[in-house]
Parts: structure tokens; C-alpha cells; sequence
């Protein structure tokens, strides 16, 4: 098991070196390096780490959700409310729908199973987008009218919101529980979500200001919490990951000095989990699946891509943006990777039918849009934004 961890860090930053020498994501080099070591070809992986991978892929997802909360600027979001509320939603709500209506004419599936696969795929990625965003806001680029601020924004609550859905769906599609009493107690696990992370995160956040505690101990306290919370999940009903996320969020709103010490400290564990959650999905796809299924897997993203396009031109329909900024947030919400990496081996954990079929589709999206949301965005901002020569 030791040795294929480190076979799985030290093979991962090496083949995202060389992705990045490409011009590719460093994660579509740490995919590709799971592939090769996977079972489908050296099969040189511990089979300890296999049995403990949609445990450790949960981790990563946990350390997304809290850094998203630690670094969600409320306030640069009022630039543009509406937009970022809308893009938060309406464009993954877009691409659930496509998958729901057009997958069971493609595959052998239920409109369900359709909709889980949809909640999968319909995330953007803030691994590829915000540090993009973040060199535009360096640069002046487009924040007159704060066009990055809203990207980085709307695409955190994105997640959540699609995370959500998948949660959600999958739970009313694979419980024994009728389906209308599952939708009716829906609404209750958001909002039990959002007390209990606010609760929490308020709590956490007064107790480092009455204490002196080292930075790496506040961000141990803090993710064993929400370790905890998620593992609760699975004796109380309420939506883990949204609590997550709001202790982030929380923490910002209350303690300032403790949310940039958290940040720095989850920024750099982010490093070494995202070696992890990447290369164990190239591990576990099934190559020969995804030869046998790849067209028309490939077929369906392509549409629900054009499904979204359509969502975030009518999230912004009444922004103040223009048409080149427009243009530029479509380009920009495009790319597709972290949640799919976490959550798209999660229906073959459990065992459903789909479960090939989902992460299949999940690492094609992946594969797909990433690489070419990169080439757009790094292509086209100069052309598409104004360089605010001003003061913000």
C-alpha cells in the first residue's frame, strides 16, 4: 500500500509536469498515469487502495467544498447578483435535463438513472477555472464589470448546487423509499444542512478567536469536523456536504485572520489531494468500456454542452455584460473536472448498473473540456475583455 502511494504522488506530479509542458491541465496527465498502472494495463496498484478509493476521492471532495466556503467573496458578488445567482444553477439544471430527455434514447437506461448520470456531468470545474479568473482579476481584465469575480463566484455555488442534485437523486433512485415522500423530505435535508454548517462554522469561528491555536491544528479541527458531519449522513438526514461548504463559508463571515490561515493550509493539502482523486479515476475506468461507449458517451457531452451554452446565455440575458463578455463567460463554463473526478465513481461503488456507464462519461467530460476550456479562456480574454485601466 506504501509503495503505491508513493508510486501514485511522485508518478502524478511527474505526468502533470509533462501535461503542463503540453499546454494540457496537470490533471489529464495524473488521469492518464491511473490508466496506465491501473488494472486495465500494469495493474501494479495495491488492491488495499482500491477498496478504501471512493473513500479517499470523499476526502478530496470535502477539501473542494471547504476551500470554496473559505474563498467565496460575498460581496464581489453583488457586482453582478442576479447573473451569479442564475449561472449558479439554471446552465447545470440545462445539462440534467438534456442528459434526462437524450440519454435513454442513447443508452439503456432509465430517465433516472439519466438525470443521476446529468447531476454528475452538469458541474463546472473551479480547478480549471478559478485560477484562470484569478489571473484576469491580477491583470485587470474584465473587472470593471467584474466578469471574473462572477465566474469565480457562481461556479463555487455551482458545485453545491449540482452536488446536491446528484446526492439527492441518486439517493431517491437507489432507496427503497417511494420516490414522492423522498422529494417531499428534500427541502428539509438542504435546510438542515445550511443550519447545522452555519451553526458549526460559527462555533469553530469564535473558538479561534478566544484561542490560540497554530494554524495546522485549526485546519485539523476543521476537517475532522467535517469528516464527521459527512459520515453522519449515513444515520441523519441532512445535505453533509452543503454543511461542509457553509463552514467555510461561515468561518469568513466571522474570523478573518482564521480564513486566511485556513485557506493557505487547505490550498497546499489540495496539492497532494488532487494527485489522489485524479489519478485513482484514471484507475478505476473501465477502458474497455469506454472504447465500446465512447461515441456516443462523447455524442451526449457534445449536446449537453450546447444544453448549457443555452443556460448561461439566458442567466445572463439581463446582466449589463455585452456580447464579447457574454461570450467569454460561455467559454469559461465550459471545463469540466473536479466533481466529476469525485463523484463520478461513486454509482460503480455502490454497485448500480450505470456505474460504468457514469464514470465513463464523467472522465470523457473531463478529457473533453478541459483541455479546450483552457485553450479558449487563455485564447480569448484579451480579445473578449476590456483591460480596466482604472481603479476597481
Amino acid at each position: 500500500m506504501l509503495g503505491t502511494l508513493g508510486l501514485i504522488f511522485l508518478g502524478g506530479l511527474f505526468f502533470g509536469e509533462i501535461s503542463k509542458k503540453l499546454k494540457l491541465p496537470s490533471l489529464i496527465g495524473m488521469i492518464i498515469l491511473g490508466i496506465i498502472i491501473g488494472p486495465q494495463y500494469l495493474g501494479i496498484i495495491d488492491n488495499s487502495i482500491l477498496s478504501i478509493s471512493g473513500e479517499l476521492r470523499k476526502i478530496a471532495l470535502i477539501i473542494i467544498l471547504l476551500n470554496a466556503g473559505l474563498n467565496l467573496e460575498i460581496n464581489e458578488l453583488k457586482k453582478n447578483g442576479k447573473s451569479t445567482i442564475l449561472l449558479s444553477f439554471i446552465p447545470a439544471t440545462m445539462e440534467i435535463i438534456c442528459f434526462s430527455v437524450i440519454g435513454p434514447k442513447i443508452f439503456n437506461i432509465s430517465t433516472m438513472e439519466a438525470a443521476v448520470i446529468g447531476s454528475i456531468i452538469g458541474a463546472v470545474s473551479p480547478a480549471v477555472v478559478v485560477p484562470r479568473m484569478i489571473k484576469l482579476i491580477t491583470e485587470k481584465y474584465g473587472t470593471k464589470r467584474g466578469v471574473p469575480q462572477m465566474i469565480v463566484g457562481a461556479s463555487s455555488i455551482d458545485d453545491i448546487f449540482v452536488i446536491i442534485m446528484f446526492t439527492s437523486l441518486i439517493n431517491l433512485h437507489s432507496s427503497s423509499e417511494n420516490i414522492t415522500n423522498g422529494l417531499l423530505y428534500l427541502p428539509i435535508t438542504i435546510i438542515l444542512g445550511i443550519v447545522i454548517g452555519i451553526i458549526i462554522g460559527y462555533i469553530l469561528a469564535k473558538f479561534y478567536e478566544k484561542k490560540e491555536i497554530r494554524a495546522s491544528f485549526k485546519t485539523m479541527i476543521v476537517l475532522a469536523v467535517s469528516l464527521l458531519l459527512v459520515a453522519g449522513e449515513n444515520y441523519f438526514k441532512y445535505s453533509s456536504l452543503l454543511s461542509v461548504m457553509l463552514i467555510g463559508m461561515a468561518i469568513y463571515k466571522k474570523n478573518k485572520i482564521a480564513t486566511k490561515e485556513l485557506a493557505q493550509k487547505f490550498s497546499k493539502i489540495w496539492l497532494g489531494a488532487e494527485i489522489m482523486l485524479f489519478v485513482l479515476v484514471g484507475i478505476e475506468i473501465n477502458v474497455n468500456f469506454a472504447l465500446k461507449f465512447g461515441l456516443p458517451s462523447i455524442i451526449l457531452i457534445v449536446l449537453s454542452l450546447i444544453f448549457r451554452e443555452f443556460g448561461v446565455y439566458i442567466a445572463l440575458l439581463k446582466s449589463n455584460l455585452n456580447k464579447k463578455e457574454k461570450l467569454f463567460t460561455m467559454i469559461s463554463y465550459s471545463p469540466k473536472a473536479t466533481v466529476q473526478a469525485a463523484i463520478g465513481g461513486i454509482p460503480l461503488m455502490m454497485g448500480l448498473s450505470y456505474g460504468d456507464l457514469a464514470l465513463t462519461m464523467a472522465v470523457l467530460s473531463i478529457l473533453i473540456t478541459a483541455p479546450l476550456g483552457v485553450f479558449f479562456i487563455d485564447f480569448s480574454y484579451k480579445k473578449l475583455l476590456e483591460k480596466n485601466n482604472g481603479i476597481d
